[in-house]
């Protein structure tokens, strides 16, 4: 029987030690820093509260993000960024040590994997791993997908389908990936939001706990569907993309909503 006196809400819960923080549409949009993004990131190193920047995207290193969000006004280390591609680097030496995959992605994925001791094959590989990427080769794709049928397991970074640009939307890694799933009948594994693996393997990089522990994202449903799922108080910005109105059309609730990063330096 369970106990439901004992169960604390999410407002009673201590004052966050640790915070995540989801990148675009929080921090930056279109490469530039949103309002108050500076300040957030300069209290957190501050009050030296451990702290992690998050994104889907698994093109970049966190070595080539650092620097992008340098240009960008912010200082943020490349110790301080969290991708899907390093969250699928965890998951799969957590599953399988240093075995083998085909891989679809750029220098983010592949160099996240090859840290990982992964070897990159198209020979019998155990896993296909399919990450973003903006030169998607049908000759690949069709590959991958024969490496799948064979019995390669299919994982793949982010389950976005559409990301932005400045000429407007673009096919996502959720897109191909809904692509090799119709023609082999596999459905992949993805690791990144809003599957809380990638926030569990962020609190185990930074040694903290779900209880004291709060993450700041724009969209309901990535963002607050993952921390909500790993145990964190959610944070939502109006920054991005979600507008108020549309969070009730959702099953559960941020914690607090913002108009944006700014509203929150206070509360740190």
């Amino acid at each position: 029987m369970v106990d439901f006196d004992s169960i604390v809400p999410v407002s009673e819960l201590p004052e966050p030690e640790a915070w995540l923080s989801d990148m675009d549409g929080v921090l930056v949009h279109e490469n530039t820093a949103l309002n108050g993004a500076a300040e957030f990131i300069e209290k957190l190193k501050e009050d030296k509260k451990p702290f992690l920047v998050l994104t889907n995207n698994s093109i970049f290193t966190p070595r080539d993000l650092s620097a992008r969000l340098a240009h960008s006004g912010l200082d943020v280390p490349e110790q301080n960024i969290w991708t899907s591609a390093l969250a699928t680097a965890s998951f799969l030496t957590q599953q399988s040590p240093r075995s083998t995959a085909f891989v679809i992605g750029e220098a983010g994925l592949t160099t996240a994997l090859h840290e990982a001791g992964y070897i990159m094959t198209d020979r019998n590989p155990e896993y296909v791993v399919l990450g973003e990427t903006r030169t998607y080769s049908f000759e690949v794709i069709t590959q991958a997908c024969r490496l799948i049928q064979k019995g390669a397991k299919f994982i793949a970074t982010n389950p976005d389908v559409s990301g932005p640009s400045e000429n407007g939307i673009l096919p996502a890694n959720g897109a191909v990936a809904a692509m090799i799933e119709a023609v082999t009948g596999h459905k992949p594994y993805f690791v990144g939001k809003p599957n809380p693996v990638m926030i569990r393997a962020g609190l185990n990089k930074l040694g903290a706990h779900s209880e004291t522990t709060a993450f700041v994202g724009d969209r309901m449903d990535t963002d607050v569907q993952a921390g909500i799922e790993a145990g964190l108080r959610t944070y939502l910005v109006l920054t991005g993309s979600t507008d108020r109105e549309e969070i009730f059309k959702y099953p559960y609730r941020p914690t607090k909503v913002f108009e944006s990063i700014a509203d929150m330096v206070e509360m740190l």
